[in-house]
């Protein structure tokens, strides 16, 4: 049973994971710039994201949860901030000439920004929990051990994309001029901002259907 839990949860994990959007565009970005450690790391804060999500969902923890879906409107508004912030910033990044070889504080800041970025989606606990329902998690008779298991199993699952993904953006790396990494840039930096332009979009319905209630 642990072990059935555990594969299924790899598969969340990837689930979540794959879908293109700004956390992939940033490791997309760093690996080309930076190298794939770079673009690892940043992954590795979403993953870190998806798993406490995943951990809120699976184990019930509703005062958490239902605090964060509450004020998702809010967490959005900041999220969408950030997100512009971080897609002004990749529209201007220079583009690297060799591969940079981030490290200690470096390699921190890229890890944090991408859980920042994922945090800001408390939406997501959602769909965990439409997720874990179709897994099979609400039967009756499912123990706290095979939640953990299930949750050590999306870590594992999200982690290993962001690994695919870095490794094979880095493996076409020296085939991209400076030139069309500055493109690149422009480009991943436009889509992260409008990426923010519709959180802070989301916000507003949000808090006009709060206004509602």
């Amino acid at each position: 049973m642990a072990g059935q839990f555990f594969i299924k949860g790899i598969g969340v994990g990837v689930a979540i994971a794959a879908p293109v959007g700004p956390v992939a565009l940033l490791c997309i970005q760093r690996t080309l710039k930076e190298g794939r450690l770079a673009g690892f790391v940043s992954g590795l804060g979403a993953a870190t994201a998806d798993t406490f999500y995943g951990w809120l969902a699976g184990f019930g923890l509703t005062f958490v949860g239902r605090f964060m879906v509450e004020h998702q409107a809010w967490i959005h508004v900041l999220g969408g901030l950030f997100l512009c912030f971080m897609g002004f910033r990749t529209f201007n990044a220079a583009p690297a000439a060799a591969e940079e070889s981030l490290k200690g504080s470096g390699l921190l800041r890229a890890y944090i920004s991408t859980l920042l970025v994922t945090l800001t989606n408390p939406a997501t606990i959602l769909a965990f929990a439409g997720i874990f329902a179709g897994v099979g998690l609400t039967r009756s008779g499912t123990t706290y051990s095979a939640v953990g298991v299930l949750v050590a199993g999306v870590f594992l699952g999200s982690a290993l994309w962001w690994l695919f993904l870095s490794y094979g953006v880095s493996v076409v790396r020296h085939g991209i001029d400076t030139s069309l990494m500055k493109w690149i840039n422009r480009v991943a930096g436009i889509m992260i901002i409008v990426f923010g332009v519709v959180a802070l979009l989301t916000y507003r319905t949000t808090a006009g259907m709060n206004m509602l209630r």
